[in-house]
């Protein structure tokens, strides 16, 4: 593990980059607007693992509480979030609307609506909880994966991740076959040691950390026959560690180019696997360092503008895996992050905050 020397971690810029974001999209990220939960979810998430997100002025976080409860969506399929409002029409605050199959609760967008709503340190009184675990027994298919909205939409780990998170926040596995569930995700197993989307696609960096951060969160008794041995955890520890390249970034597939957002889903897989010594975190955060913008925001690669999606995923890299930095630093205090959790991708006094007030109040 090496020691250096960094540039100032910019950090007021990437909080500034977000709020701009959280008030209108730029034009470069405008084909994001129909899942503008989950654009809400990275801006919110940047600045919670900033410091800076209770900072903020008392009537911007209740407006961005009230904006996702509005996203909260009811129907016969279940209970949940959908992705953005753009295809809901106005109605009163004390209205329930029922679901229409053009704006059905969306797990992926449930699970980011949790955590956002987390981060503000909401009471959570509003959450439909039985709602949510119909949901999720609606999206299961046959197979042991999950569709993203009930009755349709795409299907693979990144959805299952998902329902698996959300059932644990929620403390209540009664809304998914958990067994079923895992023999899906094992059947994601690539001979490279790494998870592809769903059964026989190429290793990816993204749903290796889904698998993973799946299994370690599923409850210990059904999760117990499906952890890695020894023999499979040394081979995907091997597929991760050939990720990094020489410049401290991570490719997410093999033979492709250094991508900022891998660094998280790399490094937080190799967190989850107890094996975050063996790569450089610190040549980690150099090249991160290089995909700053002047203005704030991370980009995907050095010189390209910056987005959400990559700020976000950069920071909470260095929350997981901090760099080891030079004590006399001037700057190394920019860089100081507080940890997050691996498995729900939030850092911990959120954790915190969801394991005391999502699950149902016991009698």
């Amino acid at each position: 593990m090496t020691t250096a020397r960094l540039p100032a971690f910019l950090r007021a810029g990437h909080v500034s980059h977000c709020k701009r974001c959280l008030t209108g999209l730029p034009s470069s990220q405008m084909d994001h607007d129909g899942g503008r939960l989950g654009i809400g979810f990275y801006c919110l998430g940047t600045m919670d693992l900033l410091g800076s997100l209770q900072d903020q002025p008392e009537f911007d976080r209740e407006s961005w509480k009230e904006w996702l409860w509005d996203q909260q969506t009811h129907g016969e399929c279940g209970s949940g979030f959908r992705p953005s409002p753009f295809m809901t029409a106005n109605h009163s605050e004390d209205e329930i609307i029922e679901c229409t199959k053009y704006d059905s609760p969306h797990v992926i967008m449930t699970y980011t609506a949790i955590l956002s709503l987390a981060m503000l340190r909401d009471d959570f009184t509003k959450l439909d909880r039985a709602g949510l675990t119909t949901l999720l027994r609606s999206c299961q298919r046959e197979d042991g994966s999950f569709s993203t909205v009930p009755g349709g939409g795409e299907t693979d780990l990144r959805t299952l991740y998902c329902a698996f998170a959300i059932s644990s926040m929620l403390n209540d596995w009664s809304g998914i076959d958990v067994d079923r569930a895992l023999r899906f995700v094992a059947s994601c197993k690539s001979y490279e040691g790494g998870y592809g989307q769903s059964s026989f696609c190429e290793a990816h960096g993204g749903i290796t950390y889904i698998a993973l951060a799946s299994i370690y969160l599923a409850p210990t008794h059904l999760s117990a026959k499906y952890l890695p041995t020894l023999t499979e955890r040394e081979q995907t520890i091997r597929w991760l560690l050939s990720n990094q390249f020489q410049s401290g970034g991570f490719c997410g597939r093999t033979n492709k180019v250094a991508d900022s957002c891998y660094c998280f889903w790399c490094g937080a897989s190799l967190k989850i696997l107890g094996a975050s010594e063996f790569f450089d975190a610190t040549a980690m955060a150099s090249f991160l360092a290089t995909c700053q913008f002047k203005f704030g925001g991370i980009s995907k690669h050095p010189g390209e503008h910056p987005d959400p999606y990559h700020t976000y995923l950069s920071i909470a890299a260095l929350s997981i895996n901090p760099p080891s930095l030079d004590p006399l630093d001037p700057n190394s205090e920019t860089w100081k992050l507080e940890p997050l959790d691996p498995l729900l991708n939030a850092k911990l006094s959120t954790a915190a905050w969801i394991r005391k007030h999502v699950p149902a109040a016991s009698d």
